[in-house]
């Protein structure tokens, strides 16, 4: 029998991050996907097997969870490349697409796949068994509507199998993949633990755990906006908005291409054009450097006031609020329109994170460290004095 392996999953709007084991492996992959057919043309088998895995997934997915099964996707970089890549649209509920599950499972199997998990799950020919405990999210929206009970149920009780076709390293080798557990959290208390909380659920942040916060995550497609409160979310508070920055972002690309007529791949090359630290704001046009500043800066200062507006309302129905944290890659995108739009206007306490990288990893920390506190707790008879919790 096969053992279950501990992995914390954030499917995010821009890209998945996961964790894996002891924090032994992570994955970054962008969240984009493409449909394709089962031969894919490479040069020769041999150089394909010096590539990187990452750099040419190339899946067969199948699970009864799939409204589309059996389908065949080009996933992350290799989909970024694609004549038809699919990035998550504005409006459609995280839980209900297929490309979340697509990219939840792939991630897994590519973990699966890696010599180093040999002696933890069982293969048969081609065939790997991997079983999971998994600690993912949602956005608060689709939690305070239950459709994280759907969501969990879809994942327990099945078997998920991709199949690795013209994948470098990997091709012909199949992952059944089965979830002992899943752990559904709500994206702001998931922050909120990763604010306060070290790996191992001991506080480290005093200062926070008592005071009323809010927490305004941006992402791509969406906004949350917790109210902690007593050290919970505080659930009739809490708000979500259909409002993220990918909107903005295929605004930019659409932008660039009008007048510059330069194609975009996806929407992580406009998250590059403004966040990179060099070169920011300017793309190459026939060999020259240009500044697409004025393009970059009035639509994401129009989306950031939309953001503060948001922070405003809440803040006023919350007005004992001590500070408001924002994390997110959506953070990151505006942090600068909206320091400067709170500079000049309300000077409300507001925290960015100078940490990119802590910004972007938050939910998937804070669900390894929840998820990890379960199976703890679960596998363990209790210790006297053994941890503090929230």
């Amino acid at each position: 029998m096969s053992k279950t392996r501990i992995t914390a999953v954030d499917v995010g709007n821009d890209c998945v991050k996961a964790l894996f084991g002891k924090v032994d492996y992570e994955l970054y992959i962008p969240n984009v996907i493409a449909r394709d057919t089962e031969d894919r043309p490479v040069i020769g088998i041999e150089e394909l097997n010096d590539k990187d895995p990452l750099d040419g997934i190339h899946v067969r997915v199948h699970s009864p969870a799939l409204k589309e099964n059996n389908a065949i996707y080009r996933v992350g970089n290799l989909a970024t490349k694609s004549d038809n890549p699919s990035e998550l649209d504005p409006g459609s509920t995280k839980s209900e697409e297929d490309q979340t599950l697509v990219m939840l499972f792939t991630s897994l199997a590519l973990d699966a796949v890696r010599e180093e998990n040999s002696p933890i799950f069982k293969k048969t020919n081609n065939v790997i068994d991997a079983n999971y405990t998994l600690g993912t999210g949602l956005p608060l929206r689709e939690v305070k509507e239950g459709k994280d009970v759907g969501y969990r149920s879809q994942l327990l009780g099945s078997v998920h199998q991709v199949e690795f076709l013209v994948t470098p390293k990997y091709q012909g080798l199949k992952v059944n993949i089965k979830f002992d557990e899943v752990k559904v959290y709500p994206e702001g208390f998931a922050a909120f633990i990763n604010l306060v909380m070290d790996k191992d659920l001991k506080i480290i942040n005093r200062d926070l755990i008592d005071k009323q916060i809010l927490i305004q995550d941006i992402g791509g497609l969406s906004t949350d906006i917790a109210v902690i409160k007593n050290r919970n979310v505080d659930d009739d508070k809490a708000q979500g908005f259909n409002l993220g920055v990918s909107e903005s972002l295929e605004a930019i690309r659409e932008e660039i291409r009008k007048k510059h007529g330069v194609e975009l791949d996806s929407r992580r090359d406009v998250v590059d054009i403004i966040t990179r630290k060099n070169d920011r704001h300017h793309i190459m046009v026939k060999g020259s450097r240009t500044n697409v500043h004025d393009i970059t800066d009035r639509i994401l200062l129009e989306l950031a006031k939309k953001q503060y507006r948001h922070l405003r309302n809440v803040w006023q129905k919350n007005s004992q609020t001590e500070i408001c944290y924002f994390v997110g890659g959506g953070a990151i995108v505006l942090k600068d329109y909206i320091k400067m739009l709170n500079n000049s206007l309300d000077g409300y306490n507001i925290e960015f994170f100078e940490d990119e990288n802590e910004s972007i990893w938050m939910m998937a920390n804070a669900y390894y460290k929840l998820v990890s506190d379960f199976v703890r707790k679960t596998s363990e008879p209790p210790k006297k004095n053994e941890k503090q919790t929230v």
